[in-house]
């Protein structure tokens, strides 16, 4: 039998210890229970869209009612992203998450009875969805907030990255398994499987203590306001903000577009799902990357590498092949979710404790509110001016975005909690 000398031994081991220390914030009780519910609740959310695009076909709906029962998620969660933030603060956030997985079970549950009852019509799918994206809008806002209030400052963002790998790890296998789950047993099992992810994740919030800030309360319209204010009161958030909104416009360009070069000029369905699992994959490898990472000045690091973005939308224009295209999207999704890791926890770190659900609340609206604009005007755009132009004006306009964010003194001066050191791309130290 071979034996393991000393030196493997002793290297065996840092690299457990290692790897424990960049998982170090699930060994604190409380982040644990939120990171456990959050993670629940996420498995469903990945199955679900496949669910309602084969729901809406089976009941006599073409791609137009795929699109508004999906439209129907999205435009409520929205709408109530202000009034989730300001409730988030005003309340123990995770008493807001659990009334918003209660509601989302409930909603899926109803779902899932009337598709496998044959009882539900393509209006029901809207209204469901309606309901889901308005009880969502309540939890994203309070989930930013509870986070920091879990884990110790020192594994702020390794608790992010914990988030972010989980939900994106879930989106790979989700779909994969939805399908699978349609195809054999029918839509009605995912809404209720989706259904069953939210009494799990209510079951972990119920365990987590609950703990009031003692703050005195406005009333709704003062917090609102007084919200307002601490975004506008800091140049790199209202800026960055800003830098979401027009960015993600032009990104919109690669999910309407690639599907129709895919479907002309490469092999269809087949080399868009390559693509688009290569960015799944990316993203699961940015919150690795967070996991280990920690940049000196996180947001002029963030916004250096997502100019990378740039290149699946250049590669589209040729096109080139799948596998090429697949690799630039890997690498652009991984720096996304990196980056994105680097945001939120930089939000943590830098706005009062009592007011960050009602910021990111801004900062989700404002991210989400040319998204639509963009998804909707790509086609006809691209009908006008061809596609390479419109994929070629999308990587300029992302460029030019990138320029003047970075351009931004606010943006270039914030610089990680607890830096004091010169500015440099470090990893995190291992404990000795």
């Amino acid at each position: 039998m071979a034996r393991i000398r000393p030196s493997q031994a002793l290297g065996l081991s840092e690299h457990v210890i290692g790897v424990r220390h960049r998982l170090g914030a699930l060994q604190e009780p409380r982040f644990r229970l939120l990171w456990t519910a959050q993670s629940l609740s996420s498995i469903g959310d990945t199955m679900v869209p496949v669910a309602v695009a084969f729901a809406a076909l089976a009941l006599g709906g073409s791609a137009t009612s795929v699109g508004l029962v999906l439209a129907a998620g999205l435009v409520p969660r929205a709408a109530l992203l202000l009034v989730g933030g300001v409730w988030a603060d005003r309340l123990p956030r995770q008493r807001v998450m659990l009334a918003s997985d209660l509601v989302r079970g409930v909603s899926q549950s109803v779902g899932a009875l009337l598709l496998l009852t044959g009882s539900a019509h393509i209006w029901h799918l809207g209204v469901i969805a309606a309901v889901h994206g308005g009880a969502a809008a309540f939890f994203v806002p309070a989930s930013t907030g509870l986070v920091p209030e879990t884990v110790t400052a020192a594994r702020l963002q390794q608790a992010n990255a914990l988030v972010s790998l989980s939900r994106n790890a879930l989106g790979i296998v989700g779909p994969a398994i939805a399908g699978l789950v349609v195809a054999g047993y029918g839509p009605g099992w995912v809404y209720a499987v989706d259904a069953a992810s939210f009494a799990a994740s209510a079951w972990f919030l119920v365990r987590l203590p609950v703990e009031g800030d003692g703050r005195q309360r406005e009333s709704f319209l003062a917090e609102l306001v007084s919200g307002w204010r601490e975004l506008t009161a800091r140049t790199w958030i209202w800026a960055s903000v800003l830098y979401f909104s027009i960015s993600n416009l032009a990104l919109a360009c690669f999910f309407v577009l690639g599907p129709v070069i895919s479907a002309r000029e490469l092999d269809g369905a087949r080399d868009w799902g390559l693509i688009l699992t290569g960015g799944g994959v990316g993203s699961v490898i940015g919150g690795l990357l967070a996991l280990r990472l920690r940049p000196q000045r996180p947001l002029a690091t963030g916004y250096v590498l997502v100019s990378v973005g740039v290149v699946p939308l250049l590669l589209l224009m040729r096109p080139f092949p799948a596998l090429v295209v697949g690799a630039a999207s890997l690498l652009s999704f991984a720096v996304f979710d990196f980056s994105a890791t680097l945001w939120t926890t930089t939000l943590q770190e830098q706005v009062p404790r009592d007011a960050i659900s009602r910021v990111s609340a801004y900062d989700w609206l404002g991210s989400l509110v040319f998204l639509p604009v963009g998804l909707a005007l790509t086609g006809p755009l691209a009908g006008w001016i061809g596609t390479d132009t419109t994929l070629l004006l999308a990587a300029g306009l992302l460029l030019v975005c990138n320029l003047a964010i970075l351009s931004v003194p606010g943006v270039r001066a914030v610089r990680r909690h607890d830096s004091g050191t010169p500015v440099k791309l470090v990893p995190d130290a291992r404990p000795t």
